[in-house]
């Protein structure tokens, strides 16, 4: 789906926290699409995957994962979400942790907002490639 006549041009002019304000509900969905594709269990052990793979630790994580599968301009918003001033930080996560995750979930949004759909899906998985591993170990 593609939001913007321009393509990514509006969506580039988007401040950071914009960005990632819809690049977290991005990610969330794909988190909890993938869970219930994968197994047909109670909502609460999805959720309690979810919140595992969404917290801003994992999200930091694979801030670092991603980067070098990125272009210069995706490398550019990555950057520019981590550098964002948000106002307030996870109640649980290091300052640190939780810029990076700002910058992954403001590529995201970026991407969303572009209709770069197979490129958010590319990325995903990357991120996600980690979780079968995870399995094996429960």
């Amino acid at each position: 789906m593609q939001l913007f006549d321009n393509h990514s041009d509006t969506a580039h002019h988007l401040s950071p926290l914009n960005l990632a304000y819809i690049g977290d509900a991005v990610y969330t969905l794909l988190t909890r699409t993938r869970l219930v594709a994968g197994a047909n269990r109670p909502t609460a052990a999805h959720n309690k995957i979810a919140n595992i793979k969404n917290k801003a630790a994992t999200q930091s994580a694979n801030y670092y994962k991603i980067q070098k599968h990125l272009s210069a301009d995706e490398l550019a918003i990555l950057k520019r979400g981590r550098n964002a001033s948000p106002k307030q930080k996870a109640k649980n996560a290091s300052f640190a942790d939780y810029r990076n995750a700002t910058g992954l979930e403001a590529l995201f949004g970026y991407l969303y907002l572009s209709g770069q759909n197979p490129r958010i899906l590319e990325l995903f998985d990357i991120c996600w490639s980690d979780y079968d591993d995870e399995k094996k170990q429960l």
